[in-house]
């Protein structure tokens, strides 16, 4: 077998980098590059995901970014699914490179600690990275919202509100972060 094929002892593999895959890329004509992107479209989920958000298609880009947060950070434990925070968020990040518009992202973020909240309520569920997360979300929206025009931001808050006064349920110092982020938002009460 080529030396190219199988590694060789010692020797460290290296995967190609995108220097190399714009090179190859080179050599496509147009109806190469759409045949590619066709092939990439119907072989995952994710990249027609991406695809959709990227070119503006469909009536609602974020969906299926809200599904895969939902059944990430909201499964059904009755049919055994796991919680994932970090494919959860893997979701926001990929909407981030598709397209990232900023109303977006605060809705995603948000969405996701909502979805969070659902899921502690329904299943009593406590697990310290799991509350982690949902704090590193929450003020990751916050963040989303105050990058916001000032007058896009009202809705978003109220709902930002809305959570803060969930976490008064939750225990394990949610409350308390919540509260720290909200007030030095300079969202007052």
């Amino acid at each position: 077998m080529p030396k190219d094929i199988v590694g060789v002892a010692g020797e460290k593999s290296t995967l190609p980098s995108w220097k190399a895959v714009k090179a190859a890329l080179q050599s496509f004509d147009r109806a190469g590059l759409l045949g590619l992107v066709q092939d990439l479209y119907a072989v995952d989920r994710d990249n027609r995901a991406f695809l959709h958000a990227r070119l503006g298609l469909g009536s609602d880009q974020l969906a299926p970014y809200k599904a895969i947060v939902s059944r990430w950070i909201c499964p059904d434990l009755m049919r055994n699914q796991p919680v994932s925070i970090s494919k959860a968020k893997k979701a926001i990040a990929d909407y981030k490179k598709a397209i990232g518009e900023p109303a977006g992202l605060a809705e995603l973020s948000i969405f996701y600690c909502e979805e969070a909240f659902s899921f502690v309520d329904s299943y009593a569920f406590e697990d310290e990275r799991y509350f982690v997360g949902l704090i590193h979300m929450y003020d990751r929206a916050m963040q989303h919202v105050l990058d916001l025009p000032a007058a896009e931001r009202h809705a978003y808050a109220e709902r930002l509100g809305r959570l803060k006064s969930r976490a008064r349920s939750v225990g394990w110092g949610v409350e308390d972060e919540f509260n720290s982020i909200w007030y030095e938002a300079g969202l007052g009460d």
